[in-house]
């Protein structure tokens, strides 16, 4: 439901307007853009890599991010965000062709994560906090309610602490990369991926279904 601009709001609870947020229907929503940016560029990449070389990992793995990334524009899913995340990946193959590096190729999204943790941190001192944005990638909030201090101040948060999972996940993948090598970094990306991931959006939607749970409208209106 989403509310017109200066209408009163109803008595009740904000998650009466919004539809049901069931694990079920959130993780539907955000698996397949998690497992499409992150996860399997890597896997892909190194599968083909080991088996094939470097030029054919690079384009299989490039391939792979479009197609899912179109896949997901099909889908419905916010086409800036989808299309920003398949253009890097363009960008990344090219950059490592030219070099002919795997390292090259695997350093890029490293760089890019260290980048959005002062992209969240940024964020929240302008008070626009990214993770509000992202979290429409799992849930369909309203703009109205978008817009509330509530939800800023939530989301706010959630961008301080995925910030510095970002920015320590960085540093972790670089060093590891440049004295590890590849077959480490992979591990690396893996293990500090996705069950880190995994816990922190479980406690982050958990977070915010809490917190917006038991707001009142009444709290919004004032």
């Amino acid at each position: 439901m989403v509310r017109q601009a200066g209408t009163p709001l109803a008595p009740g609870r904000v998650v009466d307007d919004l539809p049901e947020p069931t694990w079920r229907s959130l993780l539907g929503r955000g698996v397949p853009q998690f497992t499409a940016e992150a996860v399997a560029p890597v896997l892909v990449f190194y599968v083909a890599w080991k088996g094939y070389g470097l030029g054919p990992a690079i384009a299989a793995s490039t391939v792979g991010s479009v197609a899912l990334a179109a896949w997901l524009m099909r889908r419905g899913r916010d086409v800036a965000l989808v299309a920003t995340g398949a253009t890097f990946v363009v960008i990344q193959a090219l950059v490592a062709l030219a070099a002919h590096s795997a390292t090259v190729y695997l350093a890029q999204p490293v760089i890019l994560s260290a980048l959005w943790a002062i992209a969240y941190f940024v964020s929240v001192a302008i008070g626009r906090p990214l993770i509000g944005v992202f979290a429409n990638a799992w849930y369909p909030f309203p703009a109205w309610f978008r817009a509330t201090v509530p939800y800023r101040r939530e989301f706010g948060l959630q961008s301080i602490v995925w910030g510095v999972y970002c920015l320590a996940r960085a540093a972790l993948r670089l060093f590891v990369l440049l004295h590890a090598g590849i077959g480490g970094f992979v591990v690396v990306s893996l293990l500090t991926g996705i069950p880190m991931f995994g816990a922190l959006v479980a406690w982050g939607l958990w977070h915010a279904r809490r917190v917006f749970g038991r707001l009142d409208v009444a709290v919004l209106a004032g």
